[in-house]
């Protein structure tokens, strides 16, 4: 199973990308985690990223496809891929058909978490944790039992990002759209989109991405 999962910051694909590889033994593949592991390697590809971003340069989609393709070679990827901030562009896309038809994969799913932004704004303004124990709480959705303290290890010191404010919502959404408006219409064609309430509750939407895959996996 090769899927790509796309949504917005404060949508839970990270959530749900986590939720796969515990309960299904999938391999997240993000390319931001991948790059600097890369570069802590010291692999030949590695290498060629470090000096790249030492310029002050992008990495180019080229060591971006060598770095996919040698960890999907790795032998560790058999229960499936989630492909996270790969591909961004038509270019990428067809970079990436390339990678998997190379090792006799292909992508099954495009799965993308559909969120309300005025819901995701509330959603991320309102959310804190605490600071001690790294516990998530939300000013409406998940207060402290008691007032100031926190639930699990009875902390007072509750931290909210700083970039958890409406501006920087409406910035990352347009950022978003704007990534993501190259490939959606490519996967649509194909008819590889999947779309998912993102605004539900977590468990619901684990069971509606399983669904996805599970009826893939039945056919």
């Amino acid at each position: 199973m090769n899927i790509i999962l796309l949504g917005p910051p404060g949508a839970g694909k990270g959530t749900q990308a986590g939720r796969l590889v515990t309960e299904r033994g999938m391999v997240q593949l993000s390319t931001g985690d991948m790059l600097r592991a890369a570069v802590r390697s010291g692999s030949p590809v590695g290498l060629k990223a470090k000096a790249v971003m030492a310029a002050g340069e992008l990495v180019s989609d080229a060591i971006v496809s060598a770095l996919i393709g040698e960890r999907l070679d790795l032998g560790d990827t058999d229960a499936g891929v989630i492909f996270d901030g790969f591909p961004r562009t038509a270019q990428q896309a067809a970079a990436l058909d390339l990678l998997l038809e190379e090792r006799g994969r292909a992508l099954d799913y495009v799965i993308e978490l559909d969120v309300d932004e005025a819901a995701l704004t509330e959603r991320v303004v309102g959310r804190f944790t605490c600071g001690h124990c790294g516990e998530g709480y939300h000013d409406a959705f998940k207060k402290p039992v008691v007032p100031g303290v926190c639930d699990v290890c009875a902390s007072t010191d509750f931290r909210r990002r700083p970039d958890d404010n409406a501006d920087t919502v409406a910035i990352r959404m347009a950022e978003y759209r704007a990534k993501t408006a190259p490939i959606l219409p490519i996967y649509e064609a194909r008819k590889l989109v999947r779309r998912v309430d993102g605004m539900a509750h977590i468990d619901d939407v684990a069971r509606a991405i399983g669904a996805i895959l599970d009826d893939r996996l039945a056919h």
